[in-house]
């Protein structure tokens, strides 16, 4: 593929100059940090959303606390805090235990931070299409003597995946888009492997607008997989009379 498109931009006047498998290598480590972050997010959003609507207070306020605090302070401030807090911290504890010095992996560290930042975006999405899920569902589930598991995976789950998948898919486009901001702890992403070539080549507009194009691939196949699954949930459901 790398090849075929060095061709084609050789005709158009352009050149990877090499640089080829760089950005397909960080193309992928976006991809991957993408997913893995996501994951996390969606765990601690439905862990979150949970505590939220919990009859107890002790899981409700430490949840608010997390959403409150995530959502209104700036991404990029939140992971140079999270990042550097991260490596302080066991670097307090490696010299407390006289171990030596560990040092966090970028890609761990950028799903960490992604995957706690978003969590909070995620707990107000599942928040939401838990309330949404019909309150008669979950008597008629605990009437038929479901236990609290068996109500969320038979019962809750699949209907409120239905109301929550349009903010999911905005959230995993915000998360894919969010990845360029790990280059700044050393990950070489799409964005990092751009910078690179461009400045080896001083083709840097070129290069960007390679990785641009990039994103744009990704994000048009998960929009084709957020269609699919849409209609998944969506089996069963009168369509809207328009």
């Amino acid at each position: 593929m790398i090849d075929t498109l060095s061709n084609a931009l050789g005709l158009a006047g352009f050149s990877l100059k090499g640089f080829g498998p760089l950005l397909l290598n960080g193309a992928w480590m976006t991809v991957k940090l993408s997913v893995a972050s996501l994951l996390l997010s969606v765990l601690l959003g439905l862990a979150g959303a949970s505590a939220k609507l919990s009859g107890k207070q002790w899981l409700r306020m430490p949840a608010q606390l997390y959403t409150t605090l995530i959502r209104g302070v700036p991404d990029l401030v939140l992971m140079l805090l999270i990042f550097y807090s991260l490596q302080t911290w066991l670097t307090m504890l490696t010299v407390a235990l006289g171990w030596d010095y560990i040092e966090i992996n970028p890609f761990a560290a950028g799903i960490l931070t992604l995957g706690f930042i978003y969590g909070a975006y995620f707990t107000e999405t599942f928040r939401g299409a838990m309330l949404a899920v019909p309150r008669g569902q979950l008597e008629a589930a605990t009437a038929y003597g479901l236990s609290r598991a068996q109500r969320f995976r038979l019962v809750i789950f699949p209907q409120m995946m239905r109301f929550a998948l349009p903010g999911l898919g905005n959230n995993w486009m915000v998360i894919l888009k969010a990845t360029a901001l790990v280059s700044i702890i050393g990950l070489a992403d799409l964005v990092k492997a751009a910078q690179d070539a461009g400045k080896s080549t001083y083709q840097l507009f070129f290069f960007l607008v390679l990785a641009a194009l990039a994103y744009l691939v990704i994000t048009s196949v998960s929009n084709v997989v957020l269609r699919h699954l849409e209609r998944r949930y969506a089996t069963g459901c009168r369509e809207a009379v328009r």
